[in-house]
């Protein structure tokens, strides 16, 4: 099946620039699936924070508009998350995921990451 690994986490002031990634056990998630980013801030709900769909379009939360960029890297089977001009708004525990839940798959399902943590102060 699936297995995302999140790297990239860490510390940084406001105004700073972070890059995650988030490496594919296979390409499977890449070329079937929709993948993204979701973080979780203590207290609130874990939300989208940008997603490639399987089709290729790219969806981006408001909040990250401008400041975030997904890209992926099909001969890695990595994905990456550019993140600048962070704010304390941005701090959260940050999930990479594959949706696996549409059209004909071999392994159906949503799969996470471990995690990574951000932290900007």
């Amino acid at each position: 099946h699936v297995q995302l690994v999140e790297s990239g986490g860490g510390s940084v002031q406001p105004g700073g620039s972070l890059t995650l990634s988030c490496a594919a056990s296979s390409g499977y998630a890449f070329s079937s699936c929709g993948v993204g980013w979701y973080r979780q801030a203590p207290g609130k709900e874990r939300e989208l924070v940008s997603i490639i769909h399987n089709n290729g379009s790219q969806r981006y939360a408001d909040s990250v508009k401008g400041r975030f960029t997904i890209t992926e890297d099909h001969a890695k089977n990595i994905l990456n998350l550019q993140m600048k001009d962070m704010t304390t708004e941005d701090t959260a525990l940050y999930y990479c995921a594959a949706d696996c839940t549409s059209g004909p798959q071999i392994w159906p399902g949503f799969y996470w990451g471990q995690g990574t943590q951000v932290t900007v102060s």
